[in-house]
């Protein structure tokens, strides 16, 4: 029996190992790569292809999260990009990055806001104080059968010694103007110009309509990245990757903390004070007490809370006319100045204390006073009849 195991387990194992080199001859190996998607890192830096590009050109890169980094920061040989959205700068900040640029350094910065010809300005104070002007470009509608393949319409730079311009994919929605003629070079495409250069003191300012290009999904196309090293060459470059930070709290925390302590003081003692009991707290009653009188005023008080002023004075009425029925027959027949007049003969009270007490309650409600009045008719006209 033992021998015949044996032997069993050693067909098995063959049969194994046969099927097994089998299938390792059939297998044909190869790669396959699987996409993840972008890393955490990229999707919280669009711009994070555009950071190793510069760096891979041998240019140091820095991060800057607000502009308190202007106060250390060096500004010759430096290009700083404002990249971001800054609705929130001051017009105190405004004047820091000017006079940063002014020193030597690089400004980059995108319009954020289209000029108005009403009010004379943008709401973009740096694009303001820049005298650069961004409006919508003047595109007319081409007509439908022009409408099949549209190339695109890319921005074009010419640098000298060169035949061949460079294309940059800039959005043709927006369009700078230069009014006062500040501008040293600028780049545009078939109706508009998207990338403006001006000198200032010592540094200089350029100016475009959006940096989408140099985003990681379009800073590979036409001459994108190069464009982004052309104006940063020979240049440490910082981007301000959050330019939202300086909002009022921030502004108001950092320069006037004393304040902020005093408006919160003040703000607790307001509700200390509206927390404040008003005259003397009341002595629990003692639990000893039975009188009849007050567990009729609780379950009056209950019944008034609960059903409110309307329901008590409604079933009082409806009694005052149930026992005028039982009086005078017939009593529900008649219409109500009839129905006065027979209650004023019943019970022997003047019409308008019978009309004040069946006449329909307003609809607002009624003040301790004129309720207890209108309790008190009634009530008389109940004990009359």
């Amino acid at each position: 029996m033992n021998r015949l195991l044996m032997w069993a387990g050693l067909l098995l194992v063959c049969l194994l190992a046969a099927a097994g080199f089998y299938a390792w001859s059939k297998a044909t190996p190869y790669d396959e790569v699987i996409d993840r998607g972008p890393s955490p890192e990229a999707q919280a830096n669009p711009y994070l292809a555009a950071e190793h590009f510069l760096r891979k050109q041998g240019l140091p890169v820095d991060h800057a999260f607000g502009l308190d980094r202007l106060a250390d920061l060096p500004s010759e040989h430096h290009s700083l990009l404002l990249l971001t959205e800054r609705s929130n700068m001051s017009p105190r900040q405004v004047e820091q990055l000017l006079d940063w640029t002014r020193s030597g350094g690089h400004l980059l910065v995108v319009a954020e806001a289209l000029w108005d010809e009403e009010t004379g300005k943008s709401g973009d104070l740096l694009l303001d104080r820049l005298q650069i002007r961004q409006v919508l470009s003047d595109e007319p509608e081409e007509p439908a059968p022009a409408r099949k393949e549209k190339t695109p319409d890319l921005t074009r730079l010419y640098i000298d010694n060169e035949t061949a311009p460079a294309y940059f994919g800039f959005d043709t929605a927006f369009n700078l103007t230069d009014p006062k003629h500040l501008a040293q070079f600028s780049a545009n495409s078939a109706r508009s110009s998207h990338l403006m250069q001006l000198d200032l003191g010592q540094g200089r300012v350029t100016v475009i309509t959006d940096s989408d290009l140099w985003k990681t999904a379009n800073i590979g196309k036409h001459d994108n990245a190069w464009l982004l090293w052309y104006l940063t060459q020979g240049t440490a470059v910082t981007l301000l990757a959050n330019g939202d930070v300086d909002d009022l709290f921030s502004l108001l925390l950092r320069y006037f903390p004393q304040a902020l302590v005093a408006l919160t003081a003040l703000i607790a003692l307001a509700l200390w004070h509206a927390g404040m009991r008003q005259g003397p707290i009341q002595a629990p009653a003692p639990k000893a007490r039975r009188q009849l009188q007050e567990h009729l005023k609780a379950s009056a008080d209950f019944l008034l809370r609960r059903n409110g002023q309307r329901t008590l004075v409604q079933a009082l009425q409806r009694d005052i006319l149930r026992a005028a029925r039982r009086r005078h027959p017939g009593f529900e027949h008649l219409d109500d100045a009839q129905q006065w007049q027979v209650l004023e003969h019943l019970t022997h009270q003047p019409s308008h204390v019978i009309s004040q007490a069946l006449g329909p309650l307003p609809e607002k409600r009624l003040s301790s006073a004129d309720f207890s009045r209108q309790v008190a008719c009634l009530q008389t006209l109940r004990n009359a009849l």
